[in-house]
């Protein structure tokens, strides 16, 4: 717990450093809140854009994967999304927010359709929120 939390420090005041733009706990908290939203919004409707686009599969439920690596390979995964990059560029934005790295491996091996993959990143993200004690209204 304790080497995760000093990473995580580590990791925002590096985001300051390069981005000038003071980050927060709060923005990482409301960028999770946002994700976690849209994907909420994008699943209630009667069919999520681009449903039938293949992205790499994230192991979300991979416990020797860090969460930055997870959200890193989600972000670029959803950043294959060409067709409807407009629909998903808030979510590939703040996931690039929440893992702050600049490249991380994701491989094609697996696919799935984007229809079971943004419901796999919402049990993650409402994962991270209960994990960290936040409110997730």
């Amino acid at each position: 717990m304790l080497p995760t939390l000093k990473a995580a420090v580590t990791l925002l005041s590096l985001l300051q450093l390069v981005s000038g733009i003071p980050v927060t706990l709060s923005h990482l908290q409301q960028a999770l809140k946002e994700i976690t939203t849209r994907i909420q919004a994008f699943n209630s409707e009667a069919q999520v854009p681009c449903n039938d686009t293949r992205v790499a599969q994230v192991p979300f439920t991979d416990p020797k994967l860090p969460e930055q690596e997870l959200l890193c390979q989600a972000q670029v995964a959803l950043s294959k999304v060409t067709m409807c990059k407009k629909t998903y560029e808030p979510l590939i934005s703040n996931l690039k927010l929440l893992h702050g790295k600049k490249k991380c491996n994701v491989s094609d091996d697996n696919e799935i359709y984007l229809r079971h993959f943004l419901p796999a990143l919402g049990n993650f993200t409402q994962g991270m929120f209960r994990r960290r004690g936040w409110a997730a209204q």
